[in-house]
């Protein structure tokens, strides 16, 4: 702990200064790594941004930091779901902190009008954020509404990947991975990767290495369960172009895969 100019005793947490951390729960500042992100007291930020919030919402949001923090960030925006309106949402969007704006991106999740087409339609713009971590915030928010119609979030975000946005295109391939990181698997990719090649055909060759890293990710993560169609995917794209884009994806698609045993 340090102490703040009134003698106060100030919140520290490793790799984030207290005047820094002080902001950051303040909502008057952005994260810039992952250990601010995580550093945040959202109990503090929520008070903060909602000072007029009651107080078994308050209560919730206290009970949501305890939580790991997908967990909390899904709390938080199931219970601001029920209670604010578009206008409030609207101002969430646009808030400085990025973790408020991922927020917005659970809350939109959680309404009960959100279907898949719902949600990309509303997630759009937090999807093309210019804040690595609701970029991040964004389609872990969206996986478990599009996984309840997968044929139908395939089809939408396969259109997405001609988004003039590398950002967009990324969260059309990142959004479905078949093990997501810090997500729930997708079983039937895992089984049937097969069906998300609609969203990485068209990515294959995109010149964006945010973008391919994305769909290497998607692939390798298939392989590990399915590395006979990873290998044919790989090398029918390899077949079919030169494209050094396309041979970057392969080599990073098939990493973790030993080409002896996959056939």
């Amino acid at each position: 702990m340090s102490r703040t100019a009134g003698g106060r005793a100030a919140r520290t947490s490793p790799g984030v200064d207290a005047e820094r951390l002080s902001a950051l729960d303040a909502g008057l500042a952005a994260s810039r790594t992952l250990s601010d992100a995580l550093a945040i007291d959202h109990t503090t930020l929520f008070r903060n941004v909602f000072p007029d919030a009651d107080a078994a919402l308050r209560a919730e949001v206290a009970e949501a930091q305890q939580l790991g923090i997908l967990k909390r960030m899904t709390r938080i925006g199931a219970a601001l779901a029920i209670r604010c309106d578009s206008a409030e949402v609207d101002g969430m969007a646009a808030h400085p902190s990025d973790t408020v704006r991922g927020w917005a991106c659970f809350l939109i999740a959680a309404q009960p009008s959100a279907t898949p087409v719902v949600v990309l339609d509303r997630l759009r713009r937090f999807a093309d954020d210019e804040h690595f971590a609701v970029r991040e915030w964004v389609w872990m928010a969206a996986r478990p509404v599009l996984v309840t119609d997968l044929d139908a979030s395939i089809d939408m975000l396969a259109a997405w990947t001609g988004d003039p946005s590398e950002r967009v295109r990324r969260f059309a391939s990142e959004a479905l991975r078949p093990r997501g990181v810090w997500a729930a698997h997708i079983a039937a990719l895992k089984k049937q990767p097969e069906r998300g090649e609609p969203i990485l055909h068209p990515l294959r060759d995109d010149p964006s290495r945010y973008v391919q890293d994305s769909v290497a990710n998607w692939i390798n993560d298939a392989a590990k369960t399915r590395p006979d169609w990873a290998v044919e995917l790989c090398d029918r794209w390899g077949a079919a172009s030169d494209d050094a884009a396309t041979a970057r994806i392969i080599t990073r698609a098939l990493r973790s895969l030993d080409r002896s045993s996959a056939g």
